[in-house]
C-alpha cells in the first residue's frame, strides 16, 4: 500500500490542548507525518497550516496572527525565517520565550510582514533534522501582479538516522567529518545522507510540475536541509534570479546558481513554445546526492533520473558579486563596527566564536539606532551560513572588496574568507546569531546579539 506523504498524525489528543477562551485564530499545526523514502517509511515532523497544506500563504499587510498548536507528545519552538517579529515572539527557547510544551497552544500576533520567500522551523535542538519546517510565503498581492505560475519547493536532507547519534559521532571524531579534519580538505559536507528531498520526494518518485507551453514560472526554492549546501541546476533551462532570502534583486540570469543551507532563491523561467519536460536538480556541494522536480509542458515522456550525480563544487560567492539590491537599506553612516572570527570544528568537533564555544552567549552589543557592520571571518575548514534573527542586513563586503550587495538575512561565508554585511538596529532585543547548519549550531556556533540603551 502506498504510504500517504501529506497524512499527518497527532501527537496529542485535542482534547488536551489548552487554548486562551479569547482566542479565535486559524491554527498551525505542529505534528508527524509518514514518509515513502525509497521505498521504506519514515516517521518525520512537519507544520500544517490553516489550508491543509505545509506552512502558510499570506499577503502583505495581514497581521501575522495565528495560534501555534503543539501536537508532538514533545515541547518544540517554532522560528518565523525571514520574518522580524518582537523578540519575545521569535522561538528560540532560552533566548526569546520558553518551548512551546507537550499540547500547548501558543497565540502569535505581529505585524509588519516582509514580502518575500520565508519559512518557519524548530529552533530547538536537533528537530530540523527531521523536517519540522514549512514554507512561509508573503505575496505582494493576491492574485499575483505578473501572469505567471508560481511553486514553492522545500529542499530537505534526509536520514534514516537518529539526529543524537549522529552528532554523537561528529563529536566523537567520526563520520564524514574525519575528513575533513584532514590538512588542506575542504569537503562539502560533514554528514553523510540517506537522500534529498524535494517538496518530500526523492528523484525515485519525483514531484511533477504541469506548465503551460510558453508560460512563464516563477519558482521559490528554499533550503531548508539541515546541513547540505546545494547547487540550483535548471538544465537545458534558463531562469532569472529575481529574489534572494525574500529580498528583490535586479535579474541575474543563469542555468546554475548556488543555495546555501537556509537561503532562498526565486527563479522565474520562461518555456519554451513547444511540448517539453525538463528535470530541475539539486545537486549536493561535495556529494553526489541530489533531488529535484520534473517541469512537463504538453505531452512528452518523462524519464527516469538517477538520484546519484557527479558531486557539486564547493560554493563560492561569485554570483554573491553580482547581485544588486532593488531596495536599499538607510543612508545613515557606520556608527558601531565588530569584527567576528567563526572558529573551531576541530578533533572534538567544538565550533564557536572568535575562539569560544558559545550557545546563547552574547557576542556584542548593539544600541538602538545604530548602522552597524560586522565583518566575519572564516578561519575554520568549512563554510558557514550565518543568520542574524530579527534583521535584515547588506551585503557590503566579499573579502577585501566592498560591493552593493544584496539584502539578506543568511550569507555564506566560504572557508577561509570573509564577509562584511550592515544592518541598523531597529528591533531590540536579545537576537540569536548563529551558523545554520545544524551540527555546527548545536556543537557551539551559536551566540546572540543584545540591545542596550540608546544611540
Amino acid at each position: 500500500m502506498k504510504i500517504s506523504r501529506r497524512g499527518f498524525v497527532l501527537g496529542a489528543a485535542m482534547a488536551g490542548i489548552s487554548r486562551p477562551s479569547f482566542a479565535n485564530n486559524p491554527v498551525l499545526q505542529i505534528g508527524t507525518r509518514i514518509l515513502d523514502v525509497k521505498g521504506k517509511a519514515a516517521k518525520v515532523y512537519g507544520i500544517l497550516g490553516p489550508s491543509g497544506k505545509p506552512g502558510l500563504e499570506m499577503v502583505l499587510g495581514q497581521r501575522f496572527q495565528f495560534d501555534l498548536q503543539n501536537t508532538l507528545g514533545e515541547e518544540t519552538a517554532i522560528h518565523w525565517h525571514g520574518l522580524t517579529p518582537p523578540a519575545a515572539l521569535d522561538g528560540v527557547p532560552h533566548v526569546s520565550a520558553a518551548a512551546l510544551a507537550a499540547s500547548e497552544t501558543r497565540s502569535y500576533d505581529f505585524e509588519n510582514l516582509k514580502a518575500g520567500t520565508h519559512w518557519m522551523h524548530s529552533h530547538l535542538g536537533l528537530q530540523e533534522q527531521k523536517l519540522l519546517a514549512a514554507p512561509l510565503i508573503v505575496l505582494e498581492t493576491k492574485p499575483p501582479m505578473f501572469d505567471e505560475q508560481s511553486h514553492v519547493i522545500m529542499l530537505h536532507d534526509f536520514t534514516f538516522r537518529e539526529p543524537d547519534e549522529i552528532l554523537a559521532e561528529l563529536k566523537g571524531g567520526g563520520g564524514a567529518h574525519a575528513m575533513n579534519n584532514m590538512p588542506g580538505m575542504m569537503m562539502g559536507g560533514d554528514v553523510d545522507y540517506d537522500a534529498l528531498l524535494a517538496n518530500d520526494r526523492t528523484l525515485d518518485d519525483p514531484e511533477i510540475l504541469l506548465a503551460q507551453k510558453g508560460g512563464t514560472l516563477r519558482l521559490r526554492i528554499i533550503n531548508a536541509a539541515a546541513a547540505t549546501n546545494m547547487w540550483i541546476d535548471l538544465g537545458e533551462l534558463k531562469g532569472q534570479l529575481i529574489a534572494v532570502d525574500g529580498n528583490t534583486v535586479f535579474p541575474v540570469q543563469g542555468s546554475k546558481f548556488p543555495l546555501g543551507i537556509a537561503q532562498r532563491a526565486d527563479i522565474r523561467i520562461a518555456l519554451p513554445a513547444g511540448s517539453g519536460v525538463w528535470p530541475i536538480l539539486f545537486q549536493s556541494e561535495g556529494a553526489a546526492l541530489r533531488a529535484g522536480i520534473i517541469v512537463q509542458a504538453g505531452d512528452r515522456a518523462i524519464v527516469k533520473i538517477s538520484d546519484q550525480g557527479e558531486a557539486g563544487p564547493a560554493l563560492d560567492l561569485k554570483l554573491e558579486a553580482k547581485l544588486k539590491p532593488v531596495a536599499q537599506l538607510s543612508l545613515d553612516p557606520v556608527s558601531h563596527v565588530e569584527t567576528v572570527a567563526l572558529t573551531g570544528g576541530e578533533e572534538n568537533y567544538a565550533w564557536g566564536f572568535n575562539g569560544k564555544a558559545m550557545m546563547h552567549d552574547v557576542l556584542f552589543n548593539v544600541r538602538q539606532g545604530e548602522r552597524v557592520e560586522v565583518t566575519l571571518q572564516n578561519t575554520t575548514n568549512m563554510a558557514h551560513p550565518m543568520h542574524l534573527h530579527g534583521h535584515y542586513f547588506k551585503v557590503v563586503g566579499l573579502g577585501n572588496k566592498r560591493i552593493d550587495g544584496a539584502i539578506r538575512d543568511t550569507i555564506l561565508v566560504p572557508a577561509g574568507g570573509n564577509v562584511t554585511i550592515q544592518f541598523d538596529a531597529n528591533n531590540p532585543g536579545t537576537w540569536a546569531f548563529h551558523c545554520h547548519h545544524l551540527y555546527h549550531m548545536n556543537s557551539g556556533m551559536m551566540a546572540t546579539m543584545g540591545y542596550v540603551g540608546a544611540a
